[in-house]
């Protein structure tokens, strides 16, 4: 069983209260090889501007990889994509006041980027090779996302996954990884589940995640979804990543309608706009954006814009 749920996510010095709006998380990749196509690879200083960037249009967390998640990509050394990560860390916190997520399942690597300032560990592993980023997240206070996978990372199943019952699948996964993570000493308001769309499922199976994200709120733990160009929109569109970014902000709405606390996506601005109305729609309250005396042409005075009112005759 799993605890209440808490009012709050905590990361180090940082709390983000949940329920009343959906987090943008923005992908910062500190690779060439990303299946995005959006990379700054080693060129710290573009992705200061990236980073910069994201802030402006609105996100709240950033999260840094520096190795691609891509099977067919060899494994970057550890101790240089921790030198990498730390530095890309360490530069960008001087600079925006985001909350910083590094995204890495190596223990090292964590262990560098929260020595930087990172608040966040985005363990797209799930432990499948060692608890250690979860130990590292411990020490520090920090948050810990735990994300769904089949199969361990830069591993590519020789069979495609079969699951008799697919969500079913995936909570006993979560039950496990939590327990796992509150054994490293993570705490209850620092945990963070992601369902993994492209994570051991087939484009189908990705789709039914994302149909039943509210079945995943019974885990008493924030939601995090991160579809942003992912391949099932190409399935389903036939359209290249760089062209994904319409029906990722349409996905990013239906995910806030299924319960996400966190979305992680490349085009913040879009997406932020999209998270904005569904949460307003989704999590708003009667009354929120009631008339005012100022919020009506003919109450104000203001001049109506031609066509959008129904003018009384002689007027």
């Amino acid at each position: 069983m799993t605890s209440a749920a808490s009012n709050e996510l905590r990361a180090r010095d940082r709390r983000l209260p949940l329920g009343a709006r959906t987090y943008i998380m923005a992908v910062l990749n500190l690779t060439d090889d990303s299946f995005s196509h959006d990379g700054t690879g080693r060129d710290l200083d573009a992705a200061v501007r990236r980073a910069v960037v994201a802030e402006q249009d609105g996100a709240d967390i950033i999260d840094i990889g520096a190795e691609s998640a891509r099977a067919d990509v060899p494994v970057r050394d550890a101790d240089e994509e921790a030198q990498l990560a730390g530095e890309a860390v360490r530069r960008i916190a001087r600079e925006v006041d985001l909350v910083i997520s590094a995204d890495t399942y190596k223990g090292s690597v964590a262990a560098a980027a929260l020595q930087a300032g990172a608040h966040v560990i985005n363990d797209i592993g799930g432990f499948m090779y060692d608890t250690s980023t979860a130990e590292a997240a411990a020490k520090h206070g920090a948050a810990l996302v735990i994300n769904y996978t089949y199969e361990r990372p830069k591993v590519r199943p020789s069979e495609p996954p079969r699951y008799d019952d697919l969500i079913a699948a995936h909570r006993a996964f979560f039950l496990d990884r939590i327990a796992t993570a509150r054994r490293a000493g993570v705490g209850d308001a620092s945990l963070i589940i992601d369902p993994g769309i492209a994570f051991g499922k087939s484009h189908d199976e990705d789709l039914e995640v994302l149909r039943r994200l509210p079945e995943f709120r019974a885990l008493g733990r924030p939601l995090l979804v991160a579809a942003s160009r992912k391949h099932f929109i190409g399935s389903v569109l036939g359209l290249a990543p760089e062209q994904r970014d319409e029906a990722t902000a349409a996905v990013t709405a239906i995910c806030v309608a299924g319960g996400a606390d966190i979305v992680r996506v490349h085009d913040v601005r879009a997406n932020v706009r999209a998270a904005r109305i569904a949460d307003a729609i989704v999590r708003g309250h009667a009354g929120d954006y009631a008339a005012t005396a100022t919020s009506w042409p003919w109450w104000s005075r203001a001049r109506p814009i031609p066509g959008t009112t129904i003018a009384r005759e002689g007027e």
